[in-house]
């Protein structure tokens, strides 16, 4: 009888863990977890997408996508949805770190302009969805500097000592040293790489530019400078808020990134992380997040909605011409990094 009893109590007991464990699994599948390059999405969007659902998102954030790639590849935090760059796409399916899209059930991708699908990075779109996209420019202040600003050149003009800001990300300001003189901005040529080093050292000694990140997006407004290096979405935005302010993609060529999202191969709610993909990639979701955060967006559909000095600006949605000069950045081996990385150590020691 007792034994009877004891069997019992047990199979009660495993009925009951075995609805808590469908409980929890039902409740795993109303969250999608987001990881984002810092907040670069409208709070509309996510509370739209969780009404229609009935999915909850929980967003973390990051500032630097190797961050992000260190967060996913070590399986400590698992994620259903990511946005990766350009240059860390290639990286991360080649490690099996993404998950293979299911396209049915993301229609939206048809809504995609054709020219941001199918790139070197990801062939055939199998594991990306575009999502925003940029440059890296310039933004001047038309009260003060006169002459006209289509190039890189403008940036080692004496005449504005002090009032010029640079990116204090190697990439990004060697890039633009290597544009100048007519080289890739991926070169691995230890030659070219040694001339961009000597062409910013000059400018140090002679322009003693400001070197930053963010503060830049102050500081011309502010006054305090007159000619900055800055991202696409912050230059439209402040073009867009302050008439003496101008942002162009120089002449010849700058960087051309975009981000995608994608799904972990370890992801638990792939139903819902396509669900969610599938609604950011409409064209009202689209539409609404380009006007909050300033960048472009990849679809088509919502950039015709999008007003005619916005769509029409070749600043901001580039001709053929401009985007032929244009590069996504490259992964750089380790070899290569080891180059840059002294090239910019003699820089940033240098008066």
């Amino acid at each position: 009888m007792k034994r009877k009893l004891r069997l019992l109590s047990l199979c009660i007991c495993v009925l009951i863990m075995g609805s808590v464990f469908v409980g929890c699994k039902k409740n795993e599948a109303k969250v999608v977890n987001f990881l984002n390059y810092g907040e670069n999405i409208d709070d509309k969007t996510l509370s739209e997408f969780e009404k229609k659902y009935g999915i909850k998102v929980n967003m973390d954030t990051f500032d630097d996508m190797e961050t992000m790639y260190q967060k996913v590849s070590s399986g400590s935090v698992k994620y259903d949805v990511i946005l990766v760059s350009d240059a860390l796409m290639p990286r991360m399916i080649k490690q099996d770190l993404l998950k293979k899209l299911d396209k049915k059930n993301i229609p939206n991708l048809s809504q995609m302009d054709d020219v941001y699908l199918n790139l070197d990075i990801d062939k055939g779109n199998q594991y990306s969805v575009p999502y925003m996209f940029g440059t890296v420019g310039i933004v001047y202040d038309k009260n003060k500097v006169k002459e006209q600003v289509d190039s890189w050149d403008i940036l080692w003009n004496e005449k504005y000592k002090g009032n010029i800001f640079m990116f204090d990300t190697y990439r990004d300001t060697m890039g633009a040293a290597l544009k100048k003189l007519g080289y890739s901005l991926n070169s691995a040529d230890k030659n070219q790489i040694k001339e961009a080093e000597e062409l910013l050292i000059k400018q140090r000694e002679t322009v003693k530019p400001i070197y930053g990140v963010d503060e830049g997006t102050t500081m011309i407004p502010n006054g305090e400078t007159a000619i900055n290096m800055i991202w696409s979405g912050e230059g439209l935005n402040l073009q867009k808020e302050h008439p003496n302010l101008e942002y162009i993609v120089p002449k010849e060529g700058a960087n051309f990134w975009i981000d995608s999202l994608c799904i972990p191969k370890n992801a638990e709610n792939v139903e819902g992380a396509e669900k969610f993909i599938n609604f950011v990639s409409d064209k009202d979701a689209a539409l609404r997040i380009a006007d909050e955060i300033g960048y472009t967006t990849p679809n088509k559909e919502a950039k015709a909605m999008q007003p005619d000095e916005v769509k029409n600006n070749p600043n901001a949605y580039m001709t053929k011409e401009v985007m032929s000069r244009c590069e996504i950045y490259k992964d750089l081996s380790s070899d290569v990094k080891k180059i840059y990385d002294a090239a910019w150590v003699h820089i940033k020691s240098s008066n």
